[in-house]
């Protein structure tokens, strides 16, 4: 196969402080084509959206991602991706370079969407402006996408995105795993709990509000346009900020409070998520018990990382197969 040496020097700016990144190489990934019984769509009108966040620090990952999408699917010249960045021009070449012949759009997300609407969090990354870029998609993709999954960039797919495409949201919003073993009042501050009229959010819900991961979301977007749901997560980023410290998660917390309780559930085989460990160490997990369709490196640790650093955890070798990164680039790059 042959292979493209994409060179990037990319600026990434982290509170302030400028970073910039080494340069990388990744190899161009294999094209892959419809099997028998595709049904024939075009650019404007693919089967399937996927949309994902595409930023410096996380490319490496958000390629893996795509890679494994495609190497999974049986109809992956039907699936069309829409990528949110602040800096579409750089990182749309870093994509196309990898992917020649992969459907995609790159579309510019501002961070003054949010700016005043964060607060600190207990991760860093959880702070950055294109991790809230979620809560904008029905207005950042063309109002001709009416349904969209939404993935993370630290996770790779083993299976048919197709069957993850074919849930049925029925009335709802979102779908998405959900994890009712888990403490769900955990996720908000002891202020939100006592407060006497935050918590009444859930009171109207037609079951017992569960936990779910956002990495993971079919999402119906005309709905989603019609209800407003953009202001209604805003409008709790705002309470945060503005009245009172009711949680600790970045862009999740306002998803749990608008959507939990009302989510179609998918099958956890979707999300097996939290195999960056915690928020804080990160360290080590096994996965849950069941099948396994989508691994998910939600958590601190970044399979990538741990694998440079020499350290990786087990499920880490399941990641790297999708790695695109050619080792020795840099020597490479210097040779020619």
């Amino acid at each position: 196969m042959l292979l493209i040496i994409l060179s990037l020097s990319l600026l990434l700016l982290t509170s302030g402080d400028a970073h910039r990144l080494e340069l990388s190489s990744f190899r161009e990934a294999p094209a892959f084509r419809n099997g028998r019984g595709c049904t024939t769509t075009t650019a404007s009108s693919p089967a399937i959206h996927i949309a994902m966040t595409l930023d410096a620090t996380y490319l490496r990952g958000s390629l893996a991602g795509v890679l494994s999408v495609l190497q999974h699917a049986s109809c992956p010249e039907s699936i069309h991706f829409h990528f949110l960045a602040t800096s579409p021009r750089r990182l749309r070449a870093a994509v196309l370079a990898a992917f020649p012949s992969l459907p995609f759009a790159v579309h510019r997300f501002d961070p003054a969407l949010v700016r005043g609407k964060i607060s600190s969090s207990v991760r860093r990354a959880l702070d950055q402006p294109l991790n809230y870029a979620r809560i904008y998609l029905a207005d950042l993709l063309p109002r001709s996408v009416r349904r969209v999954i939404y993935l993370d960039s630290d996770l790779v797919v083993v299976d048919d995105v197709a069957k993850l495409w074919a849930t049925d949201l029925g009335h709802h919003v979102l779908g998405a795993p959900e994890y009712c073993h888990a403490n769900f009042t955990s996720y908000f501050t002891d202020r939100f709990w006592s407060d006497p009229n935050y918590p009444r959010i859930f009171s109207n819900r037609r079951r017992s509000p569960c936990y779910f991961n956002t990495g993971v979301m079919v999402m119906d977007l005309g709905k989603w346009r019609q209800g407003g749901y953009t202001r209604k997560l805003e409008e709790w980023m705002e309470v945060q900020k503005k009245e009172a410290r009711i949680y600790e998660l970045g862009s999740l917390p306002p998803f749990l409070l608008v959507f939990a309780g009302s989510v179609a559930g998918i099958e956890h085989r979707w999300n097996q998520h939290g195999l960056g460990g915690d928020n804080v160490e990160g360290l080590c997990r096994d996965l849950h018990p069941g099948p396994v369709s989508l691994l998910h490196w939600s958590g601190k640790g970044k399979p990538w990382l741990r694998l440079d650093a020499g350290r990786p955890c087990p499920l880490d070798a399941l990641w790297a197969p999708y790695d695109l990164l050619r080792r020795h680039g840099r020597e490479l790059l210097a040779d020619g």
